[in-house]
Order: structure tokens, then C-alpha cells, then sequence
């Protein structure tokens, strides 16, 4: 826990990853902290509860922990109630795994310290400043955070207690140098092989498929027909765009916006600058003196560009007697900028320094600003106040949208009859192909919502995108089942034509492998040397199984393996040692080994818990 809070607590975010941090053990085994409790808990360990309440904030918190995570992609999961339901159990599971842990630990008389809970506290670098214990810190992290120091001790208490446990077993897992060596140099084994592909294409044309066949196939395999829960909307829409379009703007209207707003027309004053630029080098006085003694030079009659053309360092500009471009005002540095604008036409600065060095500018023409005629900028006046007629439009047709629903939630005739449009439907559809225009997880979370489908209501206002919402209700709902023999007929037949052929193509590799077995020189394979486990020119399901076959003595080892559309013959004639093997790689695996055999022993240690005590999950009735 203090590593987490140790991580979070630097930056702007760090309440936010405290709180989540510490309610996540606080949610785990410190129920007295919590506020009210369901009479009916979520579940029982040895009798011991988890509420209700521990269960849906720890809930809330892994929801968080996700939303972070996958960002977009989570709220398209989100959209599906199963799936949000899914990840529920798993941290009711994962509450009831700690449940057991501290049981255990009881059982087994671990304790921990006040002693031990202060060194803790006190040696965490989250509550320390210039590397010393911070009391005023530590007070003004657990404040921020709404606990006691007493609150927050008694946490400390229950996750360092667990981890005596835990870290007794699984931080005792080790992994023998010549166990992750051994793995490195079967992954970088590769393999001889010849193999030949015997395409289930041909056999297809012979393939034949009665009706009682079909039948017999759908009433043993219903399991593979079965057809998601569908439904069919009806919705009103409301989009601002749409209104934008039929917006009348008069040329009265537009002349007149363009009179109130005349200031947006008027394009800004450009100034055409020189300058005579003396960076600042490694000697800055010396170059501000330079810099002052041009100046004093312009000042006693000397021309601007020849002195431009003999001294500035700008070699591009000094070419053109130091000529720069047009400016608008705020282009330039605050500094070159405030000096060009100061000037008449013809005149020059003082010295003006800026990160470049040091100036001199002088002011070649003016460019007055000019107002932009209304001609100029007609359609794009009348644009925007098509776009802010249809804005104004959307959002008073928008509250009626949300109260006729409202209060005519069995219908939604009523409700676009008040806001002038027609209701529109969809085809059925699933989850997983939702009509592109209605796409989005909040409106198929609504879809497939009790409210929409069970009680028949009309949905809340649903965001589309900014300005365009919709409202939604159910026209026609299927539940989960079946598909009827009818829809599937063709696609049964397809599949048993295809197994015929698959089978006549696994016949004729079997013929071919024993004639290969017998050392037929007609059959011919197709070689591949020093094949790798991710070879990408082979087919996977070659790959897998020349890397199961067994290592040949003097004569090749073949066998046959299915494809996705026939068979195919191979011969293994060789394996090869891994070529090399680093210590990065060693390294790497005994890492990753140590990991697997260190989650393994933990979920060995919580079945072996559970197996051993009465877990209890409680219905409400």
C-alpha cells in the first residue's frame, strides 16, 4: 500500500490515486470504517461479512481503475450489463480472497506492531520531506483524504498483516538458472521439416448433404445456433445541423451583424521592418556597446542599410540592407515588437534587446488596416447565424423533447408531434451490430436497459454528439435463443460438405504420409529449414505441430495435422539447438517464470483456503 501511495502522492492527481489506493483496504477487511450496511450482505466467509457497501465501492473503484486504462474502450464495454456484472463478481471474488487471507492469518497468530506500523509510516518517503519524517505532511495527507490517523493506522495494520502471509509464500518462489536456460533454448530451437498441403477444395464438388442430415446436425449441435437478444427502436432525433439547413438568414439580418460586429472585418495594421541584429556572443556588454555605437552612427546621418549590410549577423536580411517582411502586431518578440510599432515611417530605434541579441529597427512602410467589405464575408456571416438560429432552435425544442418523454413515457407519438419531426426505427439488431447512426455505448446501454425493455418506457435524452440528441423505446424485443432450422439450413449443409471434404482430404494425407513413411520418392514436399515457432510463411497449424513432433533418430518422423480447410503431411528431419542464447533473455524468463510461479502458489493458497471454509453468497428475497 505505501508503495502505491509512494507513487501517487507526487503531482497534481495524487488525491485521486490516494483515495483509490487506500478504499481498495479499506474495502477489503476494515468494514468498521464503513458507513450503513445491507441487511443482506454480499457474501459470508466463515461468517464473517462483506457488505454490500464494501462490494459496490471497491466495485466503483476497480470501474475507475479500468475507465483509466482503456479509456474509449471501456465505455463501448460498459455499454453490456453481462460485462459490467462480469467484473462485479471478480472483485467480489477478489474481497473474499482478502477475507480468507485475513482469516488465515488470524488463524496463524501473525500480528503486527504498533512499533511496526509507526517505522513504517515513518520511513515512507510519501510522508517525508528533505528525506525526514514530515509529521504536518503526513497530518495534511491523511486530512486531504477525510481519515484519522487512527483510521488510516488500522489499515496500515490489516494490509501488513496479509502480507506476512502472502509474501511468506510467494516471495520464497525461485527460478534455477539452468530452468530458465533450458526454456531459452527450447524457444530458439528450430526445425527441419518438408510438408505438403492437401487442399479440401477438390473433394467439395463430391460432397453431398441430405435433410435428415441437416436435422440431425441441428438437433444435436443447437448449442452453435443460438441467436443473441435483439431489439428494434423506434427514436426521435433532434440535431442542430439539420436545423442549420433550413435557417433563413435575410440580408438585412446579416448587414446588420455585420454593422454590430465590425471590428471582426477589420484586418490588422502591418508594418514592413529592417533591423541590424549584433548577437550576443560570449562577450554581451561588448556587443551592447557595438550595438550603441550603430545607433549613435544613424543618429549623426549614416545609412541604415549599408551599415545593415556591414554589420548585422543576420546574413539574410543584411543582404537586403536588413529588410525583414510585414508584421502584424504580436508576430515579433514583445520586445522587437513594441519598439517597430513606436515608429513613424523611416524612423529607427534605440537598441532593443531580445533572445536574439541586439536590435536596431527601423520602420520601412506602413500598411494601414483595412475593413473587409461586407460582400467579402457575406456567406460567412449568414453561416453563422444559420448555426446560431439552429442552436437556439435545438436547445428549446430540446427541453420539450425531455419533458414530453418524460411525461408520456409509453409512447413517443406525443413527443414528436411537439417537436415537429418523425420517428424514426431500426432494423433488429444485437449488441454487437448496433445501427451505425445510433452506435454509441451510452444509447445501446439504454437499449438493452430494464427501463427500454422490460417496462416498455421511453429512455432518458441520450448525447449523440454535441447538439445532437435522441430518445429512444423499444418497438419489438427477442430474447436469447434458438435460431429456427429454416435460417440456418444452408449454412449446416455448407459446414457438413465442407467435414466431407475435410475427412476425403484427411484419407488422402494419411495415404500420402505412409507412402512418405516408406520412402516414396513421387510424392513431393515442399522443404523449409531452420523453421521458427513464429514463422509467418507457414501455416500456424504446420508450425504447432512440427514443434510437437518428436525428435527423429535415422529416419524422419511424420505425421499429419488438420488445417482450417484440408490436411497436410509433414516430415520432420532434423532439430536444431537454439544458435544463441543471451542473458538478457535468461534473465527475462526467470523473471517472468518467478511471476507465474508466484501467482500460481497464490491461487493455489486462496483455492486451497476457500475449499476449506463456507463461503456463502446470499440472495435477497
Amino acid at each position: 500500500m505505501l508503495e502505491k501511495i509512494r507513487d501517487g502522492s507526487q503531482g497534481v492527481i495524487a488525491k485521486g490515486i490516494l483515495v483509490l489506493v487506500i478504499l481498495s483496504f479499506a474495502f477489503a477487511g476494515v468494514s468498521s470504517y464503513l458507513g450503513s450496511k445491507s441487511d443482506v450482505p454480499a457474501a459470508e466467509v466463515n461468517g464473517d461479512k462483506i457488505t454490500k457497501a464494501e462490494l459496490e465501492q471497491a466495485y466503483q473503484s476497480e470501474r475507475a481503475r479500468m475507465e483509466q486504462q482503456l479509456g474509449e474502450m471501456f465505455a463501448a464495454l460498459s455499454a453490456d450489463e453481462r460485462y459490467l456484472e462480469s467484473i462485479k463478481q471478480s472483485v467480489l471474488e477478489r474481497l473474499v480472497a482478502d477475507k480468507l487471507i485475513d482469516q488465515a492469518a488470524a488463524a496463524m497468530g501473525l500480528r503486527v506492531s504498533d512499533e511496526q506500523i509507526i517505522t513504517a509510516i515513518k520511513s515512507e518517503p510519501a510522508f517525508q520531506t528533505d528525506g525526514k519524517f514530515d509529521n504536518d505532511r503526513y497530518q495534511a495527507i491523511l486530512r486531504q483524504l477525510g481519515y484519522q490517523p487512527q483510521t488510516f493506522r488500522s489499515m496500515m495494520r490489516v494490509d501488513m498483516t496479509r502480507r506476512q502471509l502472502t509474501a511468506a509464500l510467494v516471495g520464497t518462489e525461485f527460478v534455477l538458472p539452468g530452468e530458465a536456460k533450458q526454456l531459452a533454448e527450447l524457444q530458439g530451437q528450430t526445425r527441419d521439416i518438408r510438408y505438403l498441403v492437401v487442399d479440401s477444395a477438390p473433394f467439395l464438388a463430391n460432397a453431398s448433404v441430405t435433410d435428415e442430415q441437416v436435422k440431425n446436425y441441428y438437433d444435436t449441435n443447437q448449442g452453435q445456433f443460438m441467436s443473441p437478444e435483439k431489439v428494434s427502436l423506434e427514436y426521435v432525433e433532434l440535431n442542430a445541423a439539420d436545423f442549420a439547413k433550413d435557417s433563413k438568414v435575410t440580408d438585412e439580418e446579416a448587414q446588420a451583424y455585420y454593422d454590430e460586429h465590425k471590428t471582426q472585418y477589420v484586418s490588422n495594421e502591418k508594418r514592413l521592418a529592417a533591423h541590424i541584429l549584433i548577437g550576443p556572443g560570449s562577450d554581451e556588454a561588448a556587443a551592447k556597446a557595438k550595438a550603441e555605437d550603430l545607433a549613435k552612427q544613424l543618429d549623426n546621418g549614416a545609412d541604415f542599410a549599408e551599415l545593415a549590410k556591414a554589420n548585422s549577423e543576420d546574413t539574410l536580411s543584411a543582404e537586403q540592407g536588413g529588410k525583414l517582411d510585414w508584421f502584424e502586431p504580436g508576430v515579433m518578440d514583445p520586445s522587437f515588437d513594441t519598439a517597430l510599432f513606436a515608429l513613424q515611417k523611416g524612423q529607427h530605434s534605440g537598441v532593443v534587446k531580445t533572445d536574439f541579441g541586439f536590435h536596431i529597427i527601423k520602420l520601412l512602410d506602413i500598411q494601414p488596416g483595412t475593413t473587409v467589405p461586407f460582400a467579402d464575408v457575406k456567406t460567412k456571416i449568414v453561416a453563422q447565424l444559420q448555426e446560431k438560429k439552429a442552436v437556439d432552435q435545438f436547445y428549446s425544442l430540446q427541453s420539450k423533447l425531455a419533458d414530453t418523454s418524460y411525461e408520456v413515457p409509453d409512447t413517443l407519438a406525443e413527443t414528436a408531434k411537439v417537436v415537429g419531426v418523425e420517428i424514426k426505427t431500426t432494423p433488429m439488431f444485437s449488441r454487437d451490430d448496433v445501427p451505425a447512426a445510433l452506435n454509441k455505448p451510452d444509447v445501446v446501454k439504454a437499449a438493452f436497459s430494464d427501463t427500454v425493455l422490460r417496462q416498455g418506457l421511453n429512455s432518458e435524452v441520450i448525447e449523440l454528439e454535441p447538439n445532437h440528441v435522441v430518445v429512444i423505446r423499444m418497438k419489438e424485443h427477442h430474447d436469447a435463443g434458438t435460431m429456427p432450422l429454416a435460417e440456418v439450413k444452408a449454412d449446416i449443409a455448407e459446414r457438413l460438405k465442407q467435414d466431407q471434404a475435410n475427412e476425403a482430404a484427411r484419407a488422402k494425407a494419411q495415404e500420402l504420409m505412409t507412402q512418405v513413411k516408406a520412402g516414396a520418392t513421387d510424392v513431393t514436399l515442399t522443404a523449409k529449414t531452420k523453421l521458427g515457432r513464429g514463422a509467418q510463411d507457414v501455416d500456424a497449424a504446420i508450425v504447432g505441430k512440427a514443434f510437437q513432433m518428436p525428435t527423429p533418430s535415422a529416419a524422419p518422423v511424420v505425421d499429419t495435422v488438420g488445417l482450417a480447410n484440408g490436411y497436410a503431411v509433414i516430415a520432420l528431419d532434423k532439430v536444431n539447438a537454439a544458435e544463441s542464447v543471451s542473458d538478457e533473455l535468461v534473465n527475462a524468463l526467470k523473471q517472468r517464470l518467478n511471476a507465474q510461479y508466484s501467482e500460481a502458489d497464490y491461487r493455489g493458497l486462496i483455492e486451497s483456503l476457500k475449499a476449506n471454509a463456507k463461503v456463502h453468497y446470499p440472495v435477497e428475497g
